[in-house]
């Protein structure tokens, strides 16, 4: 199967302040991905490489921990979905393990201090990525025709955001292990690969795999901004992956 050309926007303009024509480009691209993918990737995101690399490599030390480390930080009670390190049960037909936080104010995190550095770095990612989700939502707003701030205030409790470490199981000569079909339920997701890819997008009824790039941040439409525009015809879609 070939790679899917995901349409690719350069977020540079929106932080410079002066580039408008660079903007309008960026938020015609943006619309006509979520019109006919639903998924696209972002560069020049403001999001430093560095920090996702340092995070990448921090995530890959500890699931490499032993299971009675990894389990001292298993979710607490009371979170609405559990925040922390789990494992999927063995009868799952999604074959991972994962560290789950919500924002780094929650008091519902349970953040690994092994190793050194993880919680600041996943901290300081998790901000980097909730400014950023913050600029798409008002770019969705504006391709959406939406009153100014609908999405912000329809959006507006933001303590239940959250971000996930996940680490797959390696294939087994009778399973392909990864996570099963599957919407996102949210508004919008970021989703960050390391050199080993593995993200598939169905388009067209054809299952295509995207290669992961340097310094890229792919994004994806969730069910609730997947709407259809009568007035305008046009259709924002939720990619399956």
């Amino acid at each position: 199967m070939a790679n899917l050309d995901i349409p690719t926007v350069d977020f540079s303009p929106f932080f410079t302040g002066s580039d408008e024509d660079g903007k309008k480009n960026a938020v015609g691209i943006i619309k006509e991905a979520c019109s006919n993918y639903g998924f696209f990737q972002i560069f020049n995101h403001g999001i430093p490489r560095d920090l996702i690399n340092r995070a990448l490599k921090f995530s890959g030390t500890f699931f490499a921990l032993p299971d009675e480390e990894k389990l001292k930080y298993i979710p607490g009670l009371g979170a609405p979905i559990p925040a922390g390190y789990n494992k999927q049960p063995e009868h799952s037909a999604d074959k991972n393990e994962y560290l789950l936080m919500f924002p780094p104010q929650s008091t519902f995190n349970v953040l690994p201090s092994n190793p050194p550095e993880f919680r600041e770095v996943l901290e300081e990612l998790f901000t980097y990525f909730a400014r950023t989700g913050e600029l798409i939502e008002r770019i969705l707003n504006d391709c959406l025709g939406l009153p100014p701030n609908f999405l912000k205030e329809f959006n507006n409790d933001r303590s239940w955001d959250f971000m996930v470490a996940l680490r797959y199981f390696p294939a087994t000569g009778t399973e392909n292990n990864g996570l099963s079909e599957h919407e996102d339920g949210n508004c919008v997701t970021f989703v960050i690969q390391d050199e080993v890819g593995g993200l598939e997008v169905r388009k067209d009824g054809e299952w295509i795999p995207v290669i992961p790039a340097e310094g890229s941040v792919f994004v994806n439409i969730g069910d609730v901004i997947q709407v259809h525009n009568l007035k305008t015809g046009f259709i924002f879609r939720q990619m399956r992956y």
